[in-house]
């Protein structure tokens, strides 16, 4: 295909329609077609090919037309009993590597040894290879959020065993109890690196310090109840003055920061030791000696007596937590933002948050139960959502992964290239710039009363890093990189779509179904259309070229709808 008029042709109109999309991706005015619900009958299959399609995008790294007809032929419910049922593909291949780079680098690697021992760079790679071709496809994407609730970043955790580490555990529990979840991150070496409770003393009046408080605020801000007391729908409660009510103060902060004293790193051998040196694999263990035994205040008045053990302390406190009716609507909010929707209801919050409060069978906090209300909720299913306010925009990860994944046929990446347009993208995997993600889960649309995480990132230069990244990979193939081993670069199968380019009508129908569920605006429907047929027919590299570039770097396709 000829790179440069295929440029010529596109990237100029989608340059001139950046102001455009920035309207459009307020998601007010990104609706267009499809109706409010999956066609009914005798003559109609259980699951619509659009509800699939969305369903799709809403629970795995994006659709494929295999991944569609099965789930039309299983139905939702066995197509997720399915998916909670298979095991993980994790990550492997790292090992224990000391934390000090001096000491010298694995054999074979001193001219990459940085890259491949102390940055997340192999661990990027191997995320992007597992959300391509991975059959766990939801547990994945379910891991990949907890990932943004429960930030680690490689900011302070470069090594690729401790990260891969820590993504394991939230692969490992994405669809187990959160109260497992919450004392398996707590406990996690990784965020005992991150937000400081490994090596967390106990305080000690005569050199006047105090416990670091960094894990005890954080684990309430962000992790399960945030900064207002919550109604079961998220919206705020508020005082007899009309202002929100604090979940907790500076004491409790207290409290808690207490409570985490006394937890090291495991060691590699022998007897636990204070402070101990960094060491990710296993869970953090407890020196007596250093923790607190004072009593120690908890939400909702609660004080932990004094003279308890660290895991004692530690348990009790994790189930105060785990009780505080912020919880269920807190986080299953943020998981519908991060599946669904950014601006749901809160009738629809409500709905999950009960589901969380009560699996049906007394249970609480199981998040598999939670991830099958977010995704089986009307809002969430239907040929299309009318709802103005309704939609999300894709953050760069999930934007390069559902382009991929929809082109399908040999299709193919060893991730390198990927990981390096998701950096420039300002989504650099697992290495968020602060504890608060990559993005808040309340960054504000400028114009409106609604949020939009995900636009937290996205400014014009992402937003034509977005549109070069597509007609990148449209027109050419990338080298792989000789440094990496086994590289195999990045490169697309179009044979597909160049078959169906010969006829123009065949062509836009495909690239509708698939990556827009079947609610491609008529407007953009004329657009390809118009491409396509400026194109001879016999040239059906370009003709395919050209209207998929048209499509998936329209706002239509950035926001998903």
């Amino acid at each position: 295909m000829r790179s440069g008029e295929l440029e010529e042709r596109v990237v100029r109109k989608a340059i001139s329609q950046y102001c455009l999309a920035a309207a459009l991706l307020t998601l007010t005015a990104c609706s267009g077609g499809g109706g409010g619900g999956s066609s009914s009958g005798p003559t109609q299959p259980a699951v619509s090919q659009a509800d699939a399609t969305r369903f799709l995008e809403q629970s795995s790294f994006g659709p494929t037309p295999a991944a569609v007809t099965q789930v039309q032929q299983m139905g939702f419910a066995a197509y997720l009993a399915q998916q909670f049922a298979t095991p993980a593909t994790g990550y492997s291949g790292f090992s224990y590597l000391t934390s000090n780079q001096a000491v010298g680098c694995p054999t074979g690697s001193a001219s990459t040894c940085a890259r491949d021992n102390y940055s997340l760079f192999p661990l990027q790679m191997q995320f992007f290879r597992n959300a391509l071709t991975g059959p766990d496809q939801l547990r994945q994407r379910v891991a990949l959020a907890l990932s943004q609730l429960m930030v680690v970043s490689g900011i302070e955790v470069n090594q690729p065993y401790g990260m891969a580490d820590y993504q394991n555990l939230l692969l490992n529990d994405a669809f187990g109890n959160y109260r497992q979840l919450l004392y398996d991150v707590t406990l996690s070496p990784p965020m005992g690196r991150y937000l400081d409770i490994a090596n967390n003393a106990k305080a000690n009046p005569a050199k006047g310090t105090n416990p670091n408080e960094n894990y005890g605020r954080e684990v309430m801000q962000l992790f399960s109840i945030g900064l207002q007391q919550l109604n079961a729908d998220g919206t705020p409660k508020l005082d007899g003055s009309g202002n929100p009510i604090p979940t907790y103060t500076q004491p409790t902060i207290e409290g808690f920061s207490s409570v985490f004293t006394g937890w090291v790193y495991p060691p590699r051998q022998g007897a636990p030791v204070f402070p101990a040196p960094v060491n990710y694999d296993g869970q953090m263990v407890p020196v007596a000696a250093q923790h607190d035994e004072n009593s120690k205040l908890l939400l909702n008045g609660t004080t932990l007596p004094a003279g308890q053990d660290p895991a004692t302390d530690l348990n009790q406190a994790l189930d105060n937590i785990f009780n505080h009716p912020n919880v269920g609507p807190f986080i299953g909010k943020q998981l519908i933002q991060q599946l669904v929707t950014s601006n749901p209801s809160p009738a629809y919050v409500s709905r999950v948050s009960a589901v969380f409060a009560d699996n049906g069978q007394g249970v609480r906090g199981d998040l598999k139960a939670v991830v099958q209300a977010i995704l089986l909720d009307p809002e969430a299913r239907g040929d299309a959502n009318t709802d103005p306010n309704f939609g999300k925009l894709r953050e760069p990860i999930l934007l390069i992964t559902a382009f991929l994944r929809g082109i399908g046929g040999a299709t193919q990446s060893d991730g390198e290239y990927l990981r390096n347009v998701s950096a420039a993208l300002s989504q650099n995997v697992f290495d968020a710039g602060s504890v608060f993600n990559f993005y808040p889960p309340n960054y504000p649309l400028h114009g409106t009363s609604l949020v939009g995480p995900p636009f937290g990132i996205y400014d014009p230069a992402t937003a034509l890093t977005r549109a070069d990244f597509i007609v990148k990979l449209l027109t050419s193939k990338i080298a792989p990189d000789a440094t990496v081993t086994n590289a195999t670069g990045t490169s697309l199968d179009l044979t597909a779509w160049q078959t169906a380019a010969a006829d123009t009508g065949t062509l836009v129908t495909q690239i509708n179904q698939l990556f827009f569920h079947g609610a491609m605006s008529g407007a953009l429907q004329a657009s390809l259309t118009q491409t396509v047929n400026a194109i001879p027919a016999a040239d059906t590299a370009d003709r395919a070229g050209a209207a998929l570039y048209l499509a998936l770097a329209s706002p239509e396709f950035q926001v998903e709808r």
